[in-house]
């Protein structure tokens, strides 16, 4: 704010360093050496037009940044507007999308201003780069620290018990509220709140995002009658390279390993993207799967 302020800006964008292999994924754009954006595109999809969004080596400099393989300039998809201004631009358009619509138009009417965070920051739009950035949590020095007490992290309070852990091996991986563990193996992995994990089962590199309720063993029998395995990660189990959503049933006996290391796949109870197996929302394994 007070960078947006000393350069009276109509609006101010943070933007980060990334290298030119990320800008395909990204929204970048080209400053002066003030730092004033001249140009925006979403997404560069050819090789010469993320040539064209390289900042030169001597503005870098003007902006005080190193001279490193980071030579684009990345939007972090926040922003920070005069409020007369965004009131203008939305009221006279029917723009829908920042990124694609607002910004480039803005920018040839607006002074529209890059500031630069160097920080820690990652885009997860995709399931490799959402996959890949919890999977860093679990290292010993992480790139982001969740345990500055400088820098809190604050999230929704959810009065859950603690996690019960029952001879189990637990190794680089974060074990979420309410969760019980029951003699299994888990390492480089996250496992997220009201988890259950079957005896015997082995988790590796795998993001577990829990379940939004507990199951009580009234509804556990009921849904056995109906075929259902119960909300959590049956018995004898081996899940490797995955993300399980929230409330997804998994059987006993699941193997879940990419064994065809295939890059993509589709089917109803899961997809493969980007080599990464994607159990969804809710979905059904039946004992015994294979994948």
């Amino acid at each position: 704010m007070d960078f947006h302020s000393r350069k009276k800006a109509d609006i101010t964008i943070s933007v980060t360093p990334v290298e030119a292999a990320e800008a395909p994924e990204l929204g970048v754009l080209m400053v002066g050496r003030t730092g004033r954006i001249s140009s925006f595109v979403e997404k560069p999809r050819t090789p010469a037009e993320v040539e064209r969004f390289r900042i030169p080596g001597e503005v870098l400099k003007s902006l005080g940044m190193e001279s490193s393989p980071k030579t684009h300039l990345a939007s972090m998809g926040v922003y920070l507007f005069s409020a007369p201004v965004l009131e203008n631009l939305l009221s006279q358009t029917e723009f829908e999308d920042f990124g694609r619509e607002v910004i480039p138009r803005a920018i040839r009417t607006h002074k529209v201003f890059a500031y630069i965070f160097d920080g820690y920051w990652r885009d997860i739009g995709t399931i490799r780069s959402f996959y890949e950035a919890n999977l860093d949590l679990t290292q010993p020095l992480p790139n982001f620290n969740f345990y500055d007490e400088r820098r809190p992290v604050f999230t929704h309070a959810r009065f859950l018990p603690g996690s019960k852990i029952l001879s189990s091996e637990v190794n680089h991986s974060i074990l979420c509220e309410g969760s019980i563990i029951n003699r299994s193996k888990i390492s480089h992995s996250i496992i997220g709140i009201r988890s259950r994990i079957g005896e015997g089962s082995v988790i590796d590199r795998t993001v577990v995002m829990g379940a939004d309720y507990f199951e009580s063993r009234e509804e556990v029998e009921v849904n056995r009658g109906r075929g259902l395995p119960p909300i959590g990660i049956g018995r004898d189990c081996f899940i490797r390279g995955a993300i399980i959503d929230k409330n997804s049933r998994i059987g006993d006996g699941v193997r879940l390993v990419n064994e065809k290391r295939a890059a993509d796949l589709e089917t109803e109870n899961y997809v493969i993207r980007d080599g990464i197996i994607v159990v969804p929302k809710n979905a059904v394994i039946s004992d015994g799967t294979i994948l």
